[in-house]
């Protein structure tokens, strides 16, 4: 973050509440031309610090209304296989958010479904089917309290 200046954080602020913005919009917050602004989205771009930009969907809108977390165990035998597995893993859409952790489980996972027969068989059919999972434990979400939010950049 030590490369970031007063001008790239803003950028990236403004760039999280709307990814929306036209470079026009962003060069006048930022106080900068609108060429300079276009480089130093593009150089963040660039370098991996914008990752991408996507619309937030209601899940519940579009049918899906479970939410959970899993926790995930595998296998000790199936730690030479684990980046296949974890390609695995990344290949479930019901799956949204997968953490490598440090504790009782190996991975937590963020999950969404139809409803909870639909969790239900994806946690039994197709998850805990895939070679090299021990065992899962999930935890169903009851209401989301604070939904994904921008990242805290320091001044």
């Amino acid at each position: 973050m030590e490369n970031l200046d007063r001008y790239d954080k803003i950028i990236l602020r403004m760039l999280q509440a709307n990814g929306r913005a036209s470079n026009v919009e962003l060069s006048e917050q930022v106080n900068l031309s609108p060429p300079q602004c276009y480089r130093r989205v593009h150089r963040l771009e660039k370098e991996g610090i914008i990752r991408g930009y996507a619309a937030q969907v209601e899940p519940a809108a579009i049918g899906l209304g479970v939410t959970a977390f899993v926790s995930l165990n595998i296998a000790r035998e199936q730690f030479k296989q684990v980046r296949k597995l974890e390609k695995i893993i990344r290949a479930f859409p019901e799956i949204l958010e997968c953490y490598a952790i440090s504790g009782d489980f190996d991975y937590l996972l963020k999950v969404v479904a139809n409803d909870l027969k639909s969790l239900s068989g994806f946690l039994t059919d197709r998850l805990m089917q895939v070679p090299g999972v021990a065992g899962v434990k999930s935890m169903v979400c009851l209401e989301e309290i604070k939904s994904p939010s921008p990242l805290p950049l320091a001044d």
